[in-house]
């Protein structure tokens, strides 16, 4: 059980948004997000986003040294690696990646698509914050967005997933 007070003393509160609340961020290239929870808002606990993904688009293979994610595909179609195993995920379909292991996915449509990602423990807005304007850069510097990876706990370890 998990105490619901913050590490100030401060409460935590409920969370009620329309469907298109949120605090929206830019990830990399194709890849914005909508924060509906953050891990402010949630005493560090958790973050919870849906991920709008460009056709063929998805992150570089990375590692966090911290956070678990869960990936729940809304819409399109994803192959989705986790260590040395890869799967494709259908709308419905549902990934756990433990923290440690190296990661990535790929929207493999022609057609935007969505997933919702959880992260814990939370915080990993601040990560977005830093690294929209970075990568999406007019010439992106690829040490400068390792660099973000590394002061977040993650690591950058290779490109993004080929489709095969």
């Amino acid at each position: 059980m998990h105490d619901t007070l913050r590490a100030e003393g401060t409460a935590l509160q409920p969370v009620f948004l329309p469907p298109d609340g949120g605090l929206r961020l830019q990830s990399g290239p194709g890849r914005d997000l909508i924060f509906k929870l953050t891990g402010e808002q949630t005493g560090g606990l958790l973050d919870y986003f849906i991920v709008q993904v460009a056709p063929r688009g998805g992150p570089p293979l990375h590692v966090h040294h911290i956070q678990e994610e869960t990936i729940h595909v809304l819409k399109g179609r994803f192959k989705v690696r986790c260590g040395e195993q890869s799967f494709v995920l259908e709308a419905g379909g549902f990934a756990y990646l433990p923290a440690k292991l190296p990661h990535a996915f790929l929207n493999l449509t022609d057609d935007p698509a969505e997933i919702i990602v959880v992260y814990v423990p939370g915080g990993g807005h601040k990560f977005y914050e830093e690294l929209g304007p970075v990568s999406r850069a007019a010439n992106p510097d690829r040490k400068a967005i390792a660099d973000v990876f590394t002061r977040h706990d993650m690591t950058l370890l290779g490109p993004p997933l080929s489709p095969d």
